[in-house]
């Protein structure tokens, strides 16, 4: 359980009104598509007709078709698989369209598209009808669209796709025009506004009285695991639960929509190792199999608990980012990534800074890899564009700027992200943003009910966010909502640039302000690391050079090892990864353990020797 803590009472009135009105809301009803002896999945990916929109209020495309379409992959960022500069730069809606095959049904049956995620905006129809709408590129969005195809054996499914940000919108943005007259999008966070569909297209098929939602939550007493569970499944005459082992084997049975199942000698899902039990759901003639691991994670005296035992977060801030596809999903590299956090002796990452694609979290439930889970709520600091980057300045929280309005999005983009992974056990936090503006009093008032709102959607987690460094513990407002302090610093980097000795005694005096600040809160370091060009090597190990990350490096890790406080080291980042060019970027953000292409940079072997000792001492 996360640690106690108490709102002050307008906030809980309103995390309590926003939670009675999103709770019916469609898309906190919506499960992982998942097969089945009553569901079947039929997979749309491929190729695409793509076309860039020229008239965002011509329809004429929905019944004639995209007229001089292209192809284009799905799923993929359509920024980078061409060679057409327009293309790459395009602010603004653009198409896609397909044939799509009906299949057979049985009577009874309905048909259901979903869409792992789409960026930024969607708009999706089945031949001139719009069965779809979603805002936010990193959640699904689905649509029953039975009615509209019965009796038919083809229909022609449209999607356009908006990737133009907004102070509406999460994460925010506005398009500027260039004196050119040219528009860009502007944004405030360090990474490329990859667009399009990136995730999966699926048509599935599923009963019309069927499973609509399933929670799960678990306890451990002794050796024995307890196993709580909720079922949505209305019009069912009868449900029916089944809990399967990791071996497959019946461990108990239950009927009804809710339930506590207890188990003897219970196999906990534990950091690297997993352990997924499945909870198979029966509903009149629907099967919906849920995995789900049995374990417990708790904030106490300063520690962070996992099945009642200290864990240390050793990993990366990582991107859905790769050369050519963007963030376009690819189960290929998602394997091939994990096998580089294997090796390196990781044991955690975070989805710095949106929701990853469902089949990361399922791996990560596979293989014990814990996941700090992170809304897309980046960029709600204009202070680091204009005070760091040398960007506009102008007041983050305004009525034009982050407002009301965009809470309410922020609301609505954690509610769905909880909905959606809080059965997953590799899931052990919440962080709900990264590197807001975090020292002034609009910032409380605009992030307390998100805290609030966070806690009462998911009580079972700890719930974070991200500090960043111009928000030091002397002047931040917010940690007092939140269970765990989680700091993104560059000492070294940023701030000491190429003085390690300065940086070292600068980055011990912040940790004793944090311990000041926040007693009994555990500290988790969600970035650090200096830009490492690879193959740039300084015998003076100077700034830039391979050296000089190695040395930055095992700097934090002295500092981290001196300090009980400290119980997590993620280190920024996985992986280069791309970004807006400027004279602070080039050819993106260097600051990867590995290069873009997944290879090692000296630091990889050296943090490999420590992590890898730590592992084969705590045994996770």
């Amino acid at each position: 359980m996360a640690t106690a803590w108490n709102a002050h009472p307008v906030v809980l009135e309103w995390v309590r009104r926003e939670h009675t009105a999103m709770t019916s809301a469609k898309e906190l009803r919506m499960l992982r598509p998942r097969p089945s002896s009553s569901r079947t999945i039929h997979c749309l990916d491929g190729i695409w007709d793509f076309a860039l929109a020229t008239d965002s209020d011509d329809i004429a495309w929905l019944t004639e078709g995209i007229t001089d379409p292209r192809p284009m992959p799905v799923p993929s960022s359509f920024n980078d698989v061409t060679v057409d500069t327009a293309i790459h730069d395009h602010v603004g809606p653009v198409r896609y369209q397909r044939s799509v095959t009906v299949p057979r049904t049985l009577p009874d049956e309905r048909l259901v598209l979903h869409f792992g995620s789409v960026t930024h905006g969607a708009v999706v129809w089945v031949d001139e009808v719009e069965v779809a709408r979603h805002q936010g590129g990193y959640l699904p969005l689905e649509a029953d669209v039975t009615d509209l195809v019965a009796g038919r054996t083809h229909f022609r499914l449209s999607v356009s796709v908006d990737n133009r940000l907004s102070w509406t919108t999460i994460p925010p943005g506005w398009v500027d025009t260039t004196d050119a007259g040219h528009q860009v999008q502007r944004y405030f966070h360090d990474f490329y506004n990859y667009a399009g569909i990136h995730r999966s297209v699926q048509l599935c098929t599923r009963p019309a009285v069927h499973v609509e939602n399933v929670r799960v939550s678990t306890d451990i007493d002794g050796s024995t695991g307890v196993v709580h569970y909720e079922v949505d499944a209305p019009g069912a005459r009868e449900v029916r639960v089944n809990v399967l082992a990791p071996a497959g084997s019946v461990v108990a049975t239950c009927e009804g929509t809710t339930g506590t199942v207890r188990i003897d000698d219970a196999v906990l899902w534990e950091p690297g190792k997993g352990g997924m039990h499945t909870l198979e759901i029966h509903a009149d003639q629907d099967v919906y199999p849920q995995p789900f691991g049995i374990r417990t994670v708790e904030v106490r005296d300063g520690k962070f608990l996992i099945n009642g035992r200290p864990f240390h977060f050793r990993g990366y801030g990582c991107h859905e980012d790769r050369p050519i596809r963007g963030k376009g999903h690819d189960h290929v590299l998602m394997f091939h990534d994990f096998e580089l956090m294997a090796w390196q002796g990781a044991n955690s990452f975070r989805t710095s800074h949106y929701p990853y694609d469902e089949e990361v979290l399922d791996h990560a439930d596979r293989v014990g890899m814990v996941v700090i889970d992170e809304t897309a709520a980046v960029g709600l600091n204009t202070g680091i564009a204009g005070g760091i980057f040398g960007g506009k300045n102008f007041p983050t929280f305004t009525p034009n700027t982050v407002s009301t309005q965009t809470r309410q999005v922020h609301a609505d983009h954690i509610r769905e992200l909880i909905a959606r992974d809080r059965n997953h056990p590799c899931v052990v936090m919440w962080s709900i943003a990264n590197e807001p503006e975090s020292h002034t009093p609009e910032a409380h008032e605009y992030f307390s009910p998100l805290a609030a709102l966070a806690r009462e959607a998911d009580p079972t987690r700890p719930v974070g966010y991200v500090n960043v460094q111009i928000g030091g513990p002397e002047a931040e407002t917010l940690i007092d909502d939140f269970d765990v302090v989680m700091l993104n610093r560059y000492y070294g980097w940023y701030w000491d640039n190429g003085d390690l000795a300065s940086a070292e005694k600068h980055l011990r005096e912040e940790i004793a302000g944090w311990i000041r600040r926040a007693p009994g809160k555990p500290i988790i370091f969600t970035e650090y690391g200096p830009d490492t060009m690879p193959g740039l090597h300084d015998m003076h190990r100077r700034p830039w050079s391979e050296e000089y990350q190695v040395d930055m490096l095992d700097m934090f890790h002295r500092v981290f090892d001196d300090v009980d406080e400290v119980v997590g080291e993620q280190m920024w980042n996985f992986a280069d990864f791309q970004t807006t060019p400027g004279i602070m970027r080039v050819g993106g953000n260097k600051k990867g353990m590995f290069t873009r292409e997944r290879q090692p940079k000296a630091a990889a072997w050296k943090v490999r020797e420590r992590w890898t000792r730590m592992r084969d001492e705590s045994g996770r």
